[in-house]
């Protein structure tokens, strides 16, 4: 079967292995155009690309898909199947229909729940207990096809954003081989979504990322789980931007927080939501029921840091309030 991948960021890259150690023929990987990254703004390839470097696969990357030239490039070629992961725009119609098995999809969520595309982060921001994968036959409607093969799997209760992104990275790539094997015995049947349950995961915006004290402790900790490690959740301190990670409820029905905490609601009476009531053992905040207790910060312009080495450079002190 020859397999033209397309995919850009790390999530795609476990996908790719796969089909090169599964004994795929890829033809070729199409990728998004290489872009400056860090402070000294060096230009680096996807980590998409650097695999097919290292396998010598063809590496095309068009400014757009809708190229005249790319597109007659892609009829040269020849693909039975295009498989997409995370590629970053969005295919028309006649690209999606150009191979011969047409062309199919991972996507970071059990369909149609979650179109859309943020659904980890979301998955996550809305607390939900369960998700997955899902391996649909691309249409030019956003996530909209029907599916081929879904895996589920549990979100733990302090998984970040980053942990679930690797777990479901790994889970498509093994899924993706089953859905490829299934279609080529002529085995792959197709269940079209049900358009009156979907729901949906947009691009994740700056605001939000914004922590919001006035929350349920327990509201607040799923925005901080949700965009660690990227974008980071933040709030303002004196006008100045903090990311927070690394986060724990520490309610008052919770048997393991600390006593610092007990005795800092004890004492403090009725905090304000984004006051910071202990800083003992990390920096404990109020939120509108208990509190959250945070291991790491990054204050705008510096590297990610624990809690008690900004508590020590007097960064944060006890009364101190968030998002004033």
């Amino acid at each position: 079967m020859r397999v033209l991948f397309w995919g850009t960021p790390e999530f795609a890259a476990p996908s790719l292995r796969a089909l090169i150690g599964e004994g795929f023929e890829v033809i070729a990987v199409v990728t998004r155009t290489d872009k400056p990254q860090g402070r000294a703004r060096e230009m680096k390839p996807s980590p998409v690309k650097v695999i097919a470097m290292e396998e010598r696969i063809p590496v095309l990357q068009p400014a757009t898909p809708k190229d005249a030239e790319f597109v007659q490039m892609m009829l040269g070629m020849q693909p039975d199947i295009s498989v997409v992961v995370a590629y970053g725009h969005i295919l028309p119609g006649k690209i999606i229909d150009l191979p011969r098995l047409g062309t199919l999809n991972i996507h970071a969520s059990l369909l149609p729940a979650l179109r859309g595309a943020a659904p980890i982060q979301a998955a996550i921001r809305q607390g939900h207990n369960e998700t997955g994968v899902t391996i649909m036959r691309m249409v030019p409607a956003l996530d909209a096809g029907p599916m081929i093969l879904k895996a589920p799997v549990p979100i733990l209760h302090d998984e970040t954003y980053g942990e679930l992104q690797l777990r479901l990275s790994e889970l498509g790539a093994l899924t993706l081989i089953e859905a490829l094997a299934l279609i080529s015995l002529g085995a792959g049947s197709e269940r079209p979504q049900d358009d009156s349950l979907a729901t949906h995961a947009p691009k994740v915006t700056r605001e939000d990322a914004r922590i919001d004290w006035s929350l349920p402790a327990v509201e607040v900790a799923r925005i901080v789980r949700a965009f660690d490690p990227r974008p980071g959740a933040f709030t303002t301190k004196s006008g100045t931007d903090i990311k927070m990670f690394g986060i724990r409820r520490d309610t008052e029905d919770d048997a393991r927080r600390g006593a610092d905490v007990e005795q800092a609601l004890t004492t403090s009476g009725t905090p304000a939501p984004g006051e910071v009531i202990s800083v003992a053992d990390g920096i404990v905040v109020a939120c509108r029921d208990g509190a959250v207790r945070i291991s790491e910060v990054q204050p705008s312009g510096k590297s990610r840091m624990t809690s008690a080495n900004w508590v020590r450079g007097r960064g944060i002190a006890r009364g101190d309030i968030f998002g004033s």
